[in-house]
């Protein structure tokens, strides 16, 4: 009899159902707001991306061709150097300095003869 009864919660003076209110209504629409939002936000910063690429590919393509002209001064520099650093080894080179010395003096070797052409 006077053994433990599981609490009941009070009840409450009004028992009817409750109607859902508008504010249980919104969630949908603010989901739906939200959605619009990050829609139309990521539609902007796609074109302003877009417009940006459009700007900038005329200066990439200016790039491209002045970084060709310097690799093909880059390349006759090269052509040029070799034939120079050539130039340098032979003129610095002993066994080869009797043969420099002819070739940029008018004088001959005693034992060598002058051939004139008619």
């Amino acid at each position: 009899m006077y053994a433990l009864q599981p609490l009941e919660p009070p009840k409450s003076r009004r028992s009817r159902e409750r109607r859902p209110s508008k504010l249980a209504s919104t969630p949908h629409k603010e989901l739906a707001t939200e959605i619009k939002i990050k829609v139309v936000a990521n539609v902007v910063l796609s074109i302003a991306a877009i417009a940006a690429l459009v700007k900038l590919l005329p200066y990439q393509f200016a790039q491209q061709a002045k970084l060709q002209e310097v690799r093909q001064d880059v390349q006759e520099l090269e052509t040029r150097v070799g034939r120079l650093r050539d130039n340098f080894s032979r003129n610095f080179d002993p066994s080869q300095m009797r043969k420099i010395m002819q070739e940029q003096s008018p004088f001959i070797e005693p034992n060598q003869r002058r051939i004139f052409f008619n």
